[in-house]
């Protein structure tokens, strides 16, 4: 038993996995009962080993402290695994590549805010474990030819020097081309944005409630608009968008995931989208791009919380640990 009672941070960052693996074994448990492509499958299977070790340690950290374990996701309860196949083996490649980016991500930040030794091994050990995942993916997506890789630019011939206050400019006359560092943020958000698009199309495809289903409507014309608005900008200077994944949803109407499960995922998808806009925004150094991004944010933000909305309405939203109420004990008699 530790001395040191766990600090809210680490509090957050166990809570916050525990969901995000228990959503994740749903997910990877029944997309290995339908993958037909045996590389994929042994991707998918050691992604879901992952999840299920982390599960465990996470339960034996939260039990060291008496510490309810959250209710997160089961297979028993939120998976058909009598539904057939809703997305291809290529989606699911390419969905596993942006979520083990959310990971790493995520993974980073847990590492920086955790004290306790423990944790700080543990989510190392999770970020090691998530790059390996990482490379294993990309090299299996570089074997088919399905990675997009972000536009390339030619090599400059000098290191040169910003000499003009135009740099930042772009609301008005001509604007200088992209720098390198503005055109990995809107490829990289592209290619998340995709993503949300094709997984908003396949949960409304199989949802159970008509309410649902217009969420997830209202969602991937959201996305889609975002993803030309972004695609319109990369255009105008001739460089490539990534590949749209839409058609890699099958025509299946089963639902193999709770319509509890699918919300959720979606809100947190596009959750997590606003932090990586912001991102590309606070390197943007044309002011129109800091514009675009801005709304790109206000819009995505909105349509989350409303699903945030429907998650409470439904008794679905699984509150994270609060703190004391103290004004509440103060009054009791």
């Amino acid at each position: 038993m530790h001395n040191v009672s766990l600090t809210t941070g680490e509090i957050a960052n166990l809570w916050t996995q525990y969901m995000n693996d228990s959503l994740a074994i749903c997910v990877l448990s029944h997309a290995i009962e339908t993958s037909q492509d045996t590389k994929v499958k042994e991707i998918l299977e050691f992604a879901r080993s992952l999840s299920e070790a982390h599960i465990e340690k996470i339960q034996h950290f939260f039990n060291q402290e008496d510490f309810p374990i959250p209710k997160g996701f089961s297979t028993k309860e939120d998976v058909n695994f009598n539904a057939p196949a809703l997305f291809t083996d290529t989606f699911m490649l390419v969905y596993m590549l942006i979520m083990t980016i959310h990971g790493l991500t995520g993974y980073a930040g847990a590492v920086s805010t955790s004290v306790r030794l423990d944790q700080r091994k543990f989510f190392n050990e999770c970020n090691v474990e998530a790059l390996e995942l990482h490379n294993r993916i990309v090299e299996l997506m570089l074997q088919k030819g399905i990675y997009s890789k972000p536009p390339r630019i030619n090599t400059p011939k000098q290191v040169d020097f910003v000499h003009s206050q135009s740099y930042l400019t772009g609301w008005f006359g001509d604007k200088r081309p992209l720098n390198a560092i503005e055109i990995s943020g809107l490829s990289y958000n592209m290619q998340k944005t995709v993503v949300k698009v094709v997984l908003e199309i396949a949960f409304g495809q199989v949802c159970q409630t008509k309410e649902l289903r217009k969420y997830f409507q209202r969602g991937k014309d959201i996305c889609k608009k975002q993803f030309d608005i972004l695609s319109a900008i990369v255009s105008k200077e001739d460089l490539s968008s990534p590949r749209s994944w839409v058609s890699e949803v099958t025509d299946s109407t089963i639902s193999p995931f709770s319509d509890k499960l699918m919300l959720l995922h979606t809100v947190i998808m596009v959750s997590a989208g606003v932090g990586y806009l912001g991102a590309a925004l606070s390197v943007s150094q044309r002011r129109d791009l800091a514009l675009k991004y801005t709304y790109l944010m206000a819009d995505i933000g909105r349509y989350a919380e409303d699903g945030a909305q429907l998650l409470i309405e439904k008794g679905w939203l699984e509150q994270p640990p609060l703190a004391e109420d103290r004004r509440k004990l103060a009054s009791k008699d």
